[in-house]
């Protein structure tokens, strides 16, 4: 579906973030993982849309959804600086969710990657079945949302890499001890950069853990068809983000080979 939007709300969460709420023209039914392309400004600078994990879905016929991101280039930038009342061209939904299942649903987010996170929780005690979040970041302002899942009693462990807010260290460190405790009955659902979904999938691997990814890629169409977001696969030489993700199984993905250090 192709809308147009107002924005309804602003929210600065500090730093480059930002969460916007849209209320498209015609409401539409998601899925947990599915994303919208959006086109930042009027006019053809920036040309391309920019792709966005819906965030949360609003109850009510009004079909209110949110995206959250992070201000880093010229479009995001534009798109921080949008005001209530402006309309903005929205392509929506788009792609492939995330599949619920286990009696145990562990939910690892790294840094903006929580975006889609917040939207499958909701997805889950709907079904009454409360799943627990793992997020991590760089530093304390990179560890987003925690606050929302924390109103719905979502359990939550936090970890950054510089120690300021939660435990020292990465997520996937809280991510192995939840598998050392419980990995008969997990489920894995992650989002967040590429290395970190890559470790996240080989701890999963290891401990015969379900798990999906929802991938994160540039892209100019959102629908397929100009083949610039594909990663490499398993089963296919490739895969387009777009279309057959943004959510994978884990095992579907060529994932990249850790890095080594110096002497390793």
């Amino acid at each position: 579906m192709d809308d147009r939007a107002w924005v309804v709300q602003r929210e600065p969460l500090g730093g480059e973030y930002f969460r916007l709420r849209l209320r498209p023209a015609r409401p539409f039914a998601a899925e947990p993982g599915q994303f919208v392309m959006v086109k930042t400004a009027d006019g053809i600078d920036p040309l391309l849309r920019r792709p966005f994990s819906i965030h949360r879905m609003l109850a009510g016929s009004s079909g209110e959804f949110e995206v959250l991101f992070r201000a880093v280039g010229a479009g995001t930038r534009l798109l921080a600086r949008t005001h209530v009342g402006d309309r903005l061209d929205v392509l929506a939904p788009l792609g492939r969710g995330f599949r619920l299942g286990g009696a145990r649903p562990l939910l690892v987010g790294g840094g903006v990657g929580v975006a889609p996170l917040l939207f499958l929780a909701e997805a889950f005690l709907a079904q009454e079945v409360r799943p627990r979040l793992l997020l991590g970041g760089r530093r304390d302002r990179d560890i987003l949302c925690h606050d929302d899942f924390g109103c719905l009693a979502v359990p939550c462990a936090l970890a950054t890499e510089d120690g300021s807010l939660g435990e020292p260290g990465l997520v996937t460190r809280l991510l192995e001890r939840e598998l050392s405790a419980h990995a008969e009955d997990a489920a894995v659902y992650a989002c967040g950069p590429t290395p970190m979904l890559a470790a996240v999938a080989r701890l999963c691997r290891r401990r015969s853990v379900p798990c999906q990814v929802s991938l994160e890629a540039h892209m100019a169409c959102g629908v397929g068809a100009c083949l610039g977001c594909v990663v490499a696969g398993t089963r296919t030489a490739y895969l387009r983000v777009c279309k057959e993700g943004p959510v994978l199984d884990a095992e579907e993905v060529l994932w990249p080979e850790p890095e080594r250090t110096l002497g390793a």
